[in-house]
């Protein structure tokens, strides 16, 4: 059967076709053809090969997309994946088949593969789970453990809590659920707007799938098929946000080098470990709960090799894999990487050749020891009719771990987190633990908690709430509190009343610094008419406040001043670890987004708080001051930074529902922010609304590459439309599967 590609207004992909797999192939292919150059990057950025045309700008990110075993891991779960789910494998090799349909004629719409001299590649079977698996590999913010052991090493385990709040390098949400009792129809509305790095072309890609079995439409990821996170299929609906759980382990390494066997047995010579220990303790588990599987494992060395060992918590020393490999590099010398692997998983940090001063730090991550990313989780998602189907889809999740909120027309909701989490020791969670020591081993994994809906509400904003088990740092309840306090104020809620909440710019996490303000005397006449004038402001972000503007530079100020204060001096050189690691290492972040622990806690090594907070507003009293949007303005990513935009002020802030993040005390400019917005009204699928930063094009000057900025600037949404009658057909996407040689 030939698959059909349609268009609405804004350009969205409409897709239809007669099977599943022939619609996953059609899927691909118009991603290919919009997306080219965003699919062929994250591709190359899986295989830590992106540096080959980027330049040296990527060699940190292929360095430990190598070392971490990214692409080796995808291989191996979509070889489990064929031998568990056949059925899910092939519906993914169908899509992967239409990407590489679409790639020649996608490139040749793309600029920047002229640009750069970079050729489409081919997609692999395994490829999908690659990109997967590199878009969040970083969601639960392993690297704070490593931020945590600096803080404690350098000035005490008392600090860790002045600094916890939602890390620099986390990625959050906003999202919530009003049942039938508080809409003006009966039947529920699921909202909410996901919070990442805003990148160019976007994150998400909005599209509509259909077939005999399902009619879905929602936010699917460019590169993977289906659509996992945010959807509406008629019947249910369903959104996620960042569970915050904690889900990955560093362990301490101990190394040392192994040389060819000779008459007297093996030579063994000291390597990266400390001295040898004897014990026998906890010996190696299955992946379900171990120091040492086979699926967390590379290649063994030949026998008789020179190879390396890893001291195990059971006294015994084993065989670690390593090898070198090159990452090329664009414009520069190519860069050896050298990869190794214990029984623990791969090594991140350092290696067996070690760095003075810098240890052995291996990575532990689910998919590594299970070989499951969790895709089998697609296609029922996809064939879902109610909460039940949908709840139990979620069953087979496993990462990154969420909060999914559903419900359906017949006003059932579901509120829940999904994913895998497993169990073990405190100190794994908060810490560095010691590949050698006992007690540290995983056993099996978490029941996944489920949460509740009171007063016909449920919020989900990355707060402590059913996900509080199984993490450790959370976002603070400001989003939370606001979104709940905002749907209280009406009995009754719309679908288009959604886009209120969306664009709230209420800053709840201004009170201490007011607490503070509010405090002072003595200051300059200029500073005291600052200061009044503050404490009068009605707390809201808007890129054409100056009240904004002055509070943002008042803040800014005081992080600089405490960042820079002789108490943290010993957290202002972080150590040498890869630069991928450092937005969680970096002092004055840290200390940014930390502010109001910093600022209410009873005491704070002697700092004079009310002095730094007098310099700030002194500081700002002397500057000019402008508008928010004059400098807190839109700052996305894009693999080519020589790209330019004139890109707009932005409302908003970190702790504001309209979550567009600075820095503090570091610069204004936004890199993260909604990365959509989406409404699903389960009362009539056509009348929900969404929205992407950009649009549905990735293609740089196409009349859909920017149409819907406008819209996510005001905190308009463009309808949802699934009647065919009212799109535009486009051109056949591909043949029917009989005609194309398999």
């Amino acid at each position: 059967m030939t698959a059909e590609l349609y268009r609405d207004p804004w350009g969205i992909p409409h897709l239809r076709a007669g099977d599943a797999r022939a619609l996953a192939r059609a899927q691909g292919r118009v991603t290919a053809l919009d997306r080219a150059w965003q699919l062929e990057v994250e591709r190359h950025r899986a295989q830590g090969t992106s540096a080959a045309f980027l330049g040296v700008e990527a060699v940190g990110w292929d360095r430990f997309a190598r070392r971490a075993r990214l692409d080796d891991t995808a291989r191996r779960c979509f070889a489990a994946l064929e031998r568990r789910d056949p059925e899910t494998a092939d519906w993914v090799v169908a899509y992967v088949d239409g990407v590489n349909e679409g790639l020649a004629e996608g490139a040749r719409r793309a600029p920047e593969f002229a640009e750069t001299g970079l050729a489409p590649g081919r997609w692999e079977p395994w490829t999908p789970l690659g990109v997967w698996l590199g878009a969040h590999i970083l969601f639960a913010g392993f690297p704070a453990k490593l931020w945590r052991e600096e803080v404690v090493r350098r000035i005490g385990p008392e600090a860790v809590d002045l600094f916890a709040a939602d890390g620099p390098g986390t990625s959050g949400s906003n999202g919530w659920l009003v049942t039938g009792e508080r809409t003006g129809t009966g039947r529920p509305v699921i909202a909410g707007d996901p919070h990442r790095f805003i990148e160019d072309p976007g994150v998400y890609q909005q599209i509509h799938l259909s077939c005999p079995e399902f009619d879905v439409v929602g936010l699917a990821v460019p590169g993977v098929p289906g659509i996992a996170h945010f959807a509406h299929t008629g019947t249910v609906a369903w959104a996620i946000t960042n569970a915050m759980a904690d889900y990955q382990d560093l362990y301490r390494e101990r190394l040392r080098r192994v040389r060819p066997q000779g008459p007297e047995g093996p030579e063994r010579s000291q390597g990266s470990q400390g001295p040898e220990r004897s014990e026998r303790s906890e010996g190696s588990q299955g992946p379900e709960g171990s120091e040492g599987s086979e699926g967390s494992q590379g290649p063994e060395r030949s026998e008789g090799s020179e190879g390396w060992e890893a001291l195990d918590p059971d006294g015994e020393w084993r065989a670690v894999a390593r090898h070198v490999e090159t990452v090329e590099v664009a414009g520069g010398e190519p860069v050896e990487v050298e990869v190794v692997e214990t029984p623990r998983g791969p090594v991140v940090i350092g290696g067996a050749e070690q760095t003075e001063g810098v240890e052995a730090i291996s990575l532990r991550y689910p998919p590594r020891v299970t070989e499951d990313l969790g895709f089998s989780a697609l296609l029922p998602l996809l064939r879902a009719r109610e909460v039940a189907d949908v709840d139990r889809a979620f069953d087979h999740w496993a990462e990154p771990v969420k909060v999914v909120q559903a419900a359906d027309t017949e006003g059932r909701v579901l509120h829940r987190v999904a994913g895998r989490v497993p169990l073990r020791g405190a100190d794994n969670r908060t810490r560095i633990v010691a590949a050698w020591e006992p007690g540290h081993a995983w056993r099996g994994w978490h029941e996944m908690p489920y949460g509740t809906v009171e007063d016909g509400v449920a919020v989900m904003a990355n707060q402590r709430g059913p996900a509080g088990p199984l993490g450790v740092e959370f976002a603070p309840f400001h989003r939370a509190a606001r979104i709940r306090q905002l749907l209280d104020e009406r009995p009754k809620w719309s679908a288009q009343d959604m886009a209120d909440i969306h664009m709230d710019t209420h800053l709840a996490s201004t009170a201490p610094l007011m607490d503070h303000l509010a405090a002072l005397d003595g200051l300059s006449i200029e500073a005291t008419a600052l200061r009044d004038w503050l404490l009068g402001w009605d707390r809201r972000m808007t890129a054409d406040s100056m009240a904004a503007a002055a509070y943002a530079a008042v803040r800014g100020a005081v992080v600089r001043r405490l960042a820079a204060h002789p108490a943290f001096a010993a957290l202002a050189d972080p150590p040498a670890y890869p630069e991928v690691f450092r937005p969680w290492l970096a002092l004055l972040p840290r200390v940014g987004f930390a502010l109001e622990h910093l600022l209410k806690a009873e005491e704070l090594y002697g700092i004079d708080r009310a002095a730094l907070v007098r310099e700030a507003v002194e500081e700002a009293a002397a500057q000019p001051l402008g508008v928010w949007g004059d400098t807190h303005r839109l700052a996305p990513w894009r693999a080519l930074p020589t790209t330019s935009y004139d890109e707009p002020g932005l409302s908003g802030d970190h702790d504001c529902v309209l979550c567009t993040s600075a820095v503090p005390g570091l610069t204004d400019l936004s890199a993260r922010g909604p990365a959509a917005r989406y409404v699903w009204d389960l009362a009539d699928r056509d009348q929900s609304l969404w929205m992407v930063p950009f649009g549905a094009s990735g293609v740089p000057g196409s009349a859909h590459h920017r149409d819907q900025l406008p819209l996510w600037l005001k905190g308009e949404l463009a309808p949802v439309s699934t009647d065919w009658s009212r799109l535009t057909p486009e051109q056949e996407t591909e043949k029917g599967e009989d005609d194309h040689e398999q």
